[in-house]
């Protein structure tokens, strides 16, 4: 028996109702994709988590990730145009933070999670 279908097509058409209801806009959704894929990197996540310790500047943060200072602020970049981490000037430097609570709450979440699973991988089956 296969558990990932169903083997008898049945449809609760109330609680069909009730999740389209709840179901965020198509934009929404797409938007919190975009996210998940900035999240997905695994050059960017280093950064995020080196963020969580509060703000650091293109060089620690390329020190910290063992990333050269471009490859660094081309990520910021992209992290900063979808509010994932913002930046504060101060001089010619500039200091970049996660944007807000919501960001650390996904990271720690996300973290929490690996740390107590064990993941399977059968994307990587195969993979060189």
């Amino acid at each position: 028996m296969r558990v990932d279908g169903c083997t008898v097509k049945v449809v609760d058409a109330d609680r069909v109702a009730a999740v389209c209801e709840r179901m965020p806009p198509a934009d929404d959704l797409a938007d919190t994709a975009d996210v998940f894929g900035l999240l997905s990197d695994p050059n960017r996540l280093r950064l995020l988590v080196a963020l969580l310790d509060g703000e650091l500047c293109v060089c620690d943060l390329a020190a910290v990730t063992g990333q050269s200072e471009s490859a660094v602020s081309h990520a910021l970049r992209l992290l900063r145009a979808h509010r994932i981490v913002a930046a504060r000037r101060s001089g010619r430097m500039a200091y970049y933070r996660l944007e807000d609570p919501h960001v650390r709450m996904l990271l720690d979440l996300a973290l929490a999670h690996t740390e107590h699973t064990e993941a399977i991988h059968p994307e990587r089956e195969g993979a060189p």
